[in-house]
């Protein structure tokens, strides 16, 4: 996941404020502060971060537009929450996106991007191996993310970042249980050595199958009722 916005200065515009709190509204729902049926309420976020109404209103709109919440005139905005056969459908499209990037990626990597992503992925062990997930979780996010950015392809770019906003709560549900994270971990560790040797077919295959079976997780985890609700 990509570090949260710097927090807003007093000449910084509406939409940069309202977008500084969609990212932190964002970020906890995708780690669970917010479970699904959370009702998120505008004056308690303005009072909490210290800003007037309406740039939080902003903000809600952002996230309805994510497909995170839903804002009726009833019940106000709350977190939603998706059945095991949307979240099978999305990591469909989100495993086609993300493995076409990596294959791309893949055949044009240049020394400097493989050294990020040795960084990154060097860091990610370390998080996994003290068992800090939240760290472990956006150091994996981060990959994912310059994997898509970094492929050549705008139109994978901003396909993927209008999808993935529910993709990532779905990722932190499913690396919950240890027997998935550790499955990941070498499907991401097997991720790096396709890129070492600029392997596209093989990087796309392995990405393909680690996104698809994220998904099945987290069909399980759904389908089980392990997501705790509001």
């Amino acid at each position: 996941m990509q570090p949260l916005l710097s927090p807003p200065g007093p000449s910084d515009s509406l939409t940069a404020i309202a977008q500084w709190v969609a990212e932190v509204l964002r970020d906890r729902i995708v780690k669970g502060d917010y479970p699904p049926g959370a009702r998120l309420v505008e004056r308690r976020i303005s009072a909490e971060l210290d800003l007037s109404r309406t740039p939080v209103r902003e903000a809600l709109k952002l996230l309805h537009q994510d497909g995170l919440i839903e804002i009726s005139r009833n019940k106000g905005a709350q977190v939603l929450q998706f059945g095991a056969d949307e979240a099978l459908a999305l990591f469909e499209v989100i495993a086609a996106l993300e493995s076409l990037a990596a294959e791309r990626l893949a055949q044009t990597i240049t020394p400097a991007q493989l050294d990020r992503l040795e960084d990154l992925h060097a860091q990610m062990l370390t998080f996994h191996k003290i068992g800090n997930h939240t760290d472990y979780f956006d150091t994996n996010s981060e990959i994912h993310d310059f994997v898509v950015m970094e492929c050549g392809n705008p139109i994978i770019s901003d396909t993927h970042r209008r999808l993935i906003a529910r993709a990532r709560r779905g990722r932190f549900l499913a690396i919950m249980r240890p027997d998935r994270l550790a499955q990941a971990v070498a499907e991401h560790e097997a991720l790096m050595e396709a890129l070492r040797r600029r392997d596209g077919a093989a990087a796309a295959e392995i990405w393909r199958q680690h996104l698809r079976h994220t998904g099945q997780t987290l069909a399980e985890v759904l389908a089980a009722g392990e997501v705790p609700a509001a």
